[in-house]
């Protein structure tokens, strides 16, 4: 039979999708070694060409923590539920800025890869995924510099620290934060192909939601129920609360407002992988 009247056999076929709803996790796993270089480019790209380096992502913790020490600690003279001022604003920042790193960085998808996007194919949820990764690396080290100074003053002091088994849903905390950002950010950078306003307003808005968290005050001081309310209504508090309780015992932890942070995860990423999935279809044509 002759050469040119051979069926044809592919091993790739690229069709639009179908469903909205459609993450299509069985082609990001084929893709998982473009995964891991994304996270390796995300993570080492931080701070290159830098003098200090990987030693960045302990400066800023510590130094936030410092600022925060002498304006809320020393000058506006907030309570810290009793816990060394340095365990208790590290422990918030530690978690905020997980969150904050994540959603900054993951809603910026569609324009900071509109070049390769144009070019070659692959899963295109693959960059804001690669993002939440390598942000997860950068929580690691931050955590590891929490631990050191939570075991300091566990061990060398006389601090009413008390961990607890709670300590166990760390994982769970984490995977929520996670999961807030990435729904989060694919809503945003679906947005701002169109829209580039929010691009300008997320860091503003990433500043005050920081406010509205518990990171710097003890949720526990607050008095009026309706201000509780509302502070509550805010996903990242019960994480931030959650997490400090588990390593100290002070603070407020309560299952239901971990059930609702997880609802609220869920939604995001739900309304998150609609908007993304039919925004990436027609992006090119907007940015």
């Amino acid at each position: 039979m002759d050469s040119t009247n051979k069926e044809h056999e592919y091993t790739l076929v690229i069709e639009p999708k179908t469903r909205l709803l459609d993450l299509d996790l069985k082609e990001v796993w084929r893709y998982r070694d473009l995964l891991m270089l994304f996270v390796r480019r995300d993570f080492v790209a931080v701070y290159k060409q830098t003098i200090l380096g990987p030693l960045w992502f302990f400066i800023q913790p510590i130094f936030t923590t410092i600022m925060f020490m002498v304006v809320f600690g020393s000058i506006a003279k907030m309570s810290t539920d009793g816990l060394p001022q340095a365990v208790f604003y590290l422990a918030g920042i530690v978690s905020w800025n997980y969150f904050a790193d994540a959603l900054r960085l993951t809603s910026d998808t569609f324009l900071a890869n509109a070049g390769i996007f144009g070019k070659v194919y692959f899963p295109r949820i693959i960059s804001p995924m690669s993002i939440v990764i390598s942000k997860l690396i950068s929580f690691g080290v931050q955590f590891i510099l929490f631990l050191v100074v939570f075991f300091y003053y566990l061990w060398f002091t006389d601090a009413n620290l008390n961990p607890n088994l709670y300590l166990l849903l760390l994982p769970i905390l984490v995977l929520i934060t996670a999961g807030l950002a990435l729904g989060f950010g694919l809503i945003i950078t679906a947005l701002t192909t169109k829209y580039r306003d929010f691009k300008f307003l997320l860091g503003f808005a990433i500043q005050l939601a920081m406010y509205a968290t518990p990171v710097i005050y003890p949720l526990s001081e607050i008095d009026n129920p309706q201000l509780k309310m509302i502070i509550m209504a805010n996903p990242m508090s019960s994480i931030v609360e959650s997490f400090r309780y588990a390593f100290t015992g002070a603070g407020d932890f309560s299952w239901w407002s971990l059930g609702y942070s997880f609802a609220v995860m869920l939604v995001v990423i739900i309304v998150g992988t609609l908007i993304f999935n039919k925004v990436e279809k027609t992006f090119m044509d907007t940015v």
